[in-house]
């Protein structure tokens, strides 16, 4: 694919067939992702990755745990929940993916059912853990810099014909993701990405979010001379 193609068509997947996706594949999309900048390339992201049993035991677990109401440890920082504009945008993804999955707003088993399917990892072939290392865990470049990465991640994944949809709910029981995917002590869980080939057959597939206009993220300043102008 081209860059703009990739950029344009990328969307987040969260149905997924069951066929298995090859390590080399995997292998070749992380080689790619870790050409992302980093601060003073200090590099502080660390993968594993996990398909088969483990990820069955991963699902189980962190489903279990969520269902019996055990409160989340997720060990990268949260923050206060959304409001306002992120809210409403928040709120909004929300709705179009009820709608394409036709989910009422009344339909608590559907709901439920939505949720359940987050912590199984959307039922993905592999899922990709970020992790950290945790001497780092104080400098806010850090967590930029595994931003950076994980978006380069399904970026590349989707170049190559596999989806992807990048989520906490997976890992919401961090003690689970840690014992069953033996995270050493020296990483800090951040995020997941589930990826997998996409089922086209799946309606939420086809949901492409919302996003705000260049105008309104952007303030240009200087351009007013001639010499700046088109």
């Amino acid at each position: 694919m081209q860059f703009d193609d990739v950029l344009l068509g990328r969307r987040s997947i969260r149905g997924y067939k069951p066929d298995p996706v090859p390590k080399t594949l995997i292998e070749e999309i992380l080689h790619l992702a870790m050409r992302s900048p980093s601060s003073m390339n200090t590099q502080p992201w660390n993968f594993t990755v996990v398909t088969g049993e483990t990820l069955d035991k991963i699902r189980a677990g962190n489903t279990e745990k969520n269902l019996a109401g055990v409160p989340h440890s997720r060990e990268f920082r949260i923050g206060q929940p959304f409001a306002g504009v992120h809210r409403d945008r928040q709120v909004g993804v929300a709705k179009q993916l009820f709608a394409a999955m036709g989910i009422a707003r009344e339909d608590k088993e559907g709901r439920q059912d939505w949720v359940l399917r987050g912590f199984r990892q959307f039922d993905a072939p592999v899922c990709v853990i970020i992790t950290y290392d945790r001497e780092l865990a104080d400098s806010d470049d850090t967590a930029f810099d595994c931003g950076a990465v994980t978006t380069a991640l399904v970026n590349a994944a989707w170049s190559r014909g596999l989806g992807a949809v990048i989520n906490s709910q997976g890992i919401m029981q961090s003690p689970v993701v840690r014992e069953h995917a033996k995270i050493p002590d020296d990483q800090v869980i951040m995020k997941a990405v589930a990826i997998g080939w996409p089922d086209d057959s799946f309606p939420a597939n086809a949901v492409v979010s919302e996003r705000k206009s260049v105008g309104e993220a952007t303030r240009f300043l200087g351009f007013e001379a001639s010499i700046f102008k088109e």
